[in-house]
């Protein structure tokens, strides 16, 4: 079992020397992230995302669809319709202390925009909310 916790409690890939926890979507990415490359065999990537443990991967409700498991709930649309991010197959909790909640305007994002972007010049929010309230 290569299941583990990776930093900020994202779903992790353990790594042969039961030490180094890996976040998911480090995994298959072409780049060594394990001492002995494990995290890269032909076995573990040959047919993404079919040939990576299910713990590994997230169907978008878009069935042709998929994201690593660490980018659910992350605040990015990795699913391009949002499922990541809102409804019953994401069960995010409510905009963390760092997002302001509304209605983006841009495809980027699904039910909240990063603070950082309030009161920047650039509407993110529907109602502008992220340049007047937030």
């Amino acid at each position: 079992n290569r299941f583990c916790t990776a930093f900020n409690n994202q779903t992790g890939f353990l790594c042969n020397d039961r030490a180094t926890c890996i976040p998911a979507s480090q995994v298959c990415d072409s780049i060594s992230n394990c001492r002995h490359g494990e995290d890269e065999q032909q076995k573990l990537c040959g047919d993404l995302p079919h040939s990576l443990p299910g713990y590994l991967v997230l169907h978008c409700s878009n069935p042709s669809s998929w994201v690593y498991a660490d980018q659910l709930c992350n605040g990015m649309n990795d699913c391009g319709d949002c499922s990541d991010e809102v409804g019953s197959l994401a069960a995010c909790p409510p905009c963390g202390p760092q997002w302001w909640s509304c209605n983006p305007v841009f495809y980027e994002y699904c039910s909240c925009v990063p603070r950082r972007l309030c009161r920047d010049g650039v509407q993110h929010c529907l109602g502008w909310s992220d340049e007047y309230l937030c």
